[in-house]
């Protein structure tokens, strides 16, 4: 069986450093990405299980890749979580009304990491 696969796009080495450890303890690849063109690329290709965004990442336009992802019909139920500021409720609105799974606070995400994989891979 290949293993489970996350795909993210994360600039925050901190936040790389916890994805990567909880997806290890858990079983799954995790792959980061650094453009929304590779997120979509890959996506479409590879179909991964799950995609995690940073939407304070520079390296893409966060909203505008949720969009494209789910308005793909061959990729749209691939759960995308993103994770934000508290404090940037209007672009956690504009990621949720974009189509994101769940959109939660950085401090939430972080404490809550290993529960939130372990959901999306199956295995509780």
């Amino acid at each position: 069986m290949p293993k489970k696969k996350i795909l993210a796009v994360v600039d925050d080495l901190l936040f790389t450093v916890k994805i990567n450890d909880a997806a290890k303890r858990i079983g799954l690849e995790v792959e980061f990405l650094k453009s929304e063109k590779d997120l979509l690329d890959k996506v479409r290709d590879e179909k991964p299980m799950l995609v995690i965004l940073d939407l304070n990442a520079n390296s893409i336009q966060p909203v505008h890749a949720i969009e494209e992802l789910k308005g793909n019909a061959a990729v749209k139920g691939i759960s995308i979580i993103g994770f934000v500021s508290h404090v940037q409720g209007e672009l956690k609105q504009k990621a949720q009304d974009a189509g994101a799974n769940m959109v939660m606070a950085r401090s939430a995400f972080s404490q809550n990491l290993q529960q939130i994989l372990r959901r999306h891979a199956g295995v509780m």
